[in-house]
C-alpha cells in the first residue's frame, strides 16, 4: 500500500514537473519528455519514415521545399521580443514523391512534404503555408506532448516516472516502442496520427506568423486552406485535409488572426 502510495506520488511529482506552456497562445501542455529525448525520437521516426519512402528527383521543387524551409525555420530561430523560445534543432526540409497530398513534422524539426501537395499549394507562398503550418508543430513541441499525453494515458500517473527513468536511460526497449507508437511512427507509411484540435490550431496562428517573418504575406493562408477543401471534394481526398481539420471554421479563424500576423510581415528583400 505504501508502496503504491509513493508511486503515484512520484508519478504526480513527475507531472507537476512537466508542465508547459504554447508559444502565442498560452495553452497548458504536459511535458513530460526531455527536449534531447525529443530530437532523438523524431530523428528515429523520421530515419524510418525515409527508409520507406521515394525521395522526389525534381531539383527545382526539392531546392524551393529547402528554401521556404529554410526561411522559415530561421524566423523560428530568431522570435521578436522573446515569444517563443528559440530551439535548438537541427532542420531538415525533405519532398518525397507521392502523389497523396500530405506532409508532416516530427519532433526536433524533421519535416517532409508529398509531392502530391504542391499543385494545391501552387504558389512559394502557398507552400510557406504548408511548411510554416509543419514547422510551427516541431516550435510548440506538439510531439512530445503527444509522447507525454501517450505515456500518462497508456502508463497512468504513477508509472511515468519509472517510463521516463527507461526512456532516459535507454536500457529498455519498450519503452522506445511505446514513444514511437505515441508519434504515430511505425504504422502506415506516410503517416502520422493526427494532432488535436487544439495543437492544429496552435499550428495555423504560430505558422501564420512564422511565415509573416520569413517575408511571406499570411493572407496566401486563406486561399490555401480553401483549395485545400476544394481538393477534398474531387476524386481524390487530400491526406493532410482529412488528417488536419480544415472547414470553414478554420478558415474563420485564420481570418481572424490575420490582423496579429501582418503586424510581422515585412516583404523579403
Amino acid at each position: 500500500m505504501r508502496m503504491a502510495f509513493l508511486l503515484v506520488l512520484g508519478g504526480v511529482a513527475t507531472l507537476l514537473g512537466g508542465c508547459g506552456s504554447a508559444p502565442i497562445t498560452g495553452r497548458s501542455q504536459i511535458m513530460l519528455v526531455s527536449e534531447s529525448q525529443e530530437r532523438q525520437m523524431g530523428l528515429q521516426a523520421y530515419r524510418q519514415v525515409l527508409s520507406t519512402e521515394q525521395p522526389s528527383h525534381d531539383a527545382q521543387a526539392t531546392a524551393l521545399i529547402e528554401k521556404v524551409g529554410r526561411r522559415i525555420a530561421q524566423a523560428a530561430e530568431h522570435p521578436p521580443d522573446n515569444m517563443w523560445k528559440a530551439p535548438n534543432f537541427r532542420w531538415e526540409f525533405k519532398l518525397i514523391q507521392k502523389e497523396v497530398p500530405n506532409a508532416f513534422c516530427l519532433p526536433g524539426g524533421k519535416v517532409a512534404v508529398n509531392s502530391g501537395l504542391l499543385p494545391i499549394a501552387e504558389t512559394e507562398a502557398g507552400l510557406a503555408v504548408v511548411i510554416g503550418h509543419e514547422v510551427a508543430h516541431a516550435l510548440a513541441r506538439h510531439g512530445a506532448e503527444r509522447v507525454s499525453d501517450g505515456i500518462v494515458a497508456s502508463v497512468g500517473v504513477a508509472a511515468a516516472g519509472a517510463v521516463l527513468s527507461g526512456m532516459a536511460s535507454g536500457t529498455n526497449r519498450a519503452y522506445l516502442s511505446l514513444t514511437m507508437a505515441a508519434l504515430g511512427a511505425g504504422a502506415s507509411v506516410g503517416f502520422l496520427l493526427p494532432m488535436s484540435r487544439a495543437q492544429e490550431s496552435e499550428a495555423d496562428r504560430i505558422g501564420l506568423i512564422l511565415m509573416a517573418l520569413a517575408g511571406y504575406d499570411p493572407q496566401e493562408g486563406v486561399g490555401l486552406w480553401q483549395r485545400m477543401r476544394a481538393a477534398s471534394g474531387g476524386r481524390g481526398k487530400a491526406e493532410w485535409l482529412s488528417t488536419h481539420p480544415a472547414n470553414q471554421t478554420r478558415i474563420e479563424d485564420i481570418r481572424r488572426w490575420m490582423p496579429e500576423a501582418m503586424k510581422h510581415y515585412r516583404k523579403h528583400d
